[in-house]
């Protein structure tokens, strides 16, 4: 398989001991960037793709076919493993195993699918989760889309927060019980919460959103935790610095007296690559392209 590599190196860290922070990337750029900072893992998430894409919110208006064309470009730029928020699939339990099979084709190391309803029901203010049942067979559709045995497929519930610590559990239980390889927990909110979810599982545990207090690596390996997310601040520092710029140039600054442009190390390294320099002389028969 083309991607198996990525794919074990993600395993890899699911099965270790440690817990670790994954760069968060959106293009083909980013992913670059965080590959060159070594990163271990990316993280693809909705609300960034949603973004990136669409200049559009997190209101589950990007489809699958956007969101698997987006990662195809980034496993082209760069190696790194990603993990893929895949919010719920895009439908029902069959719209679940084409979301799996598009996302491992576009070269995802792995893909979470979680149980909230989307998108937003009418007339409801705050989130919904469908059914356990459901939850389950949407578990169970990603798994029978699998091709390559080494994708890894990742239980998403965000139960903790919309129903009960307790429903959290009860469907983390039934999730593991399909076969996933790990288990994502949204809205855990103290180490109570989190210790009590440890206990009651064995699979490895992603975790979003963990108040401040909880940030240590070292008590999040304890309990399990393999994946800690960090929210998506480069996509707003990068939007930031895109307002700055613009902004300064319609102002009538020169871009020569602005920090951060395309004469910047940083960019002309990405935009100079070395090794696609080094491919392109090698095709075209060229001893240095300039």
């Amino acid at each position: 398989m083309a991607f198996r590599k990525r794919r074990d190196a993600l395993r890899s860290i699911l099965s270790g001991s440690s817990c670790i922070h994954p760069g968060s990337v959106y293009d083909a750029t980013s992913i670059r960037i965080a590959r060159d900072l070594g990163f271990a893992v990316g993280m693809f998430g909705g609300s960034v793709a949603s973004l990136a894409v669409l200049g559009d919110p997190d209101i589950t208006l990007i489809t699958l076919t956007e969101l698997a064309e987006q990662m195809r470009r980034m496993s082209r730029a760069a190696d790194l493993p990603v993990l893929v928020d895949a919010d719920h699939g895009y439908g029902n339990a069959l719209n679940v195993r084409r979301t799996v099979q598009e996302l491992e084709a576009a070269g995802a190391a792995g893909l979470t699918i979680e149980d909230t309803l989307l998108p937003q029901a009418f007339g409801e203010a705050k989130p919904q989760l469908i059914s356990l049942e459901e939850g389950v067979g949407k578990m169970k559709g990603a798994l029978d889309g699998r091709g390559d045995p080494s994708l890894v497929i990742i239980a998403r519930t965000g139960a903790a927060s919309i129903t009960s610590l307790d429903d959290a559990i009860k469907r983390a239980k039934a999730y593991e019980a399909t076969g996933v390889d790990a288990l994502f927990f949204t809205g855990i909110k103290s180490h109570a919460e989190l210790e009590a979810i440890a206990a009651a599982t064995t699979l490895p545990i992603v975790l979003g959103g963990a108040p401040e207090d909880m940030s240590a690596l070292d008590y999040l390996g304890g309990q399990r935790v393999r994946i800690a997310l960090q929210g998506h601040a480069p996509f707003a520092a990068a939007t930031q610095a895109v307002y700055d710029t613009l902004k300064a140039l319609r102002d009538g600054a020169s871009p020569k007296s602005l920090k951060g442009l395309a004469s910047s190390e940083l960019t002309g390294r990405v935009m100079r690559d070395a090794e696609m320099k080094q491919r392109s002389a090698d095709f075209l028969g060229l001893k240095n392209l300039g």
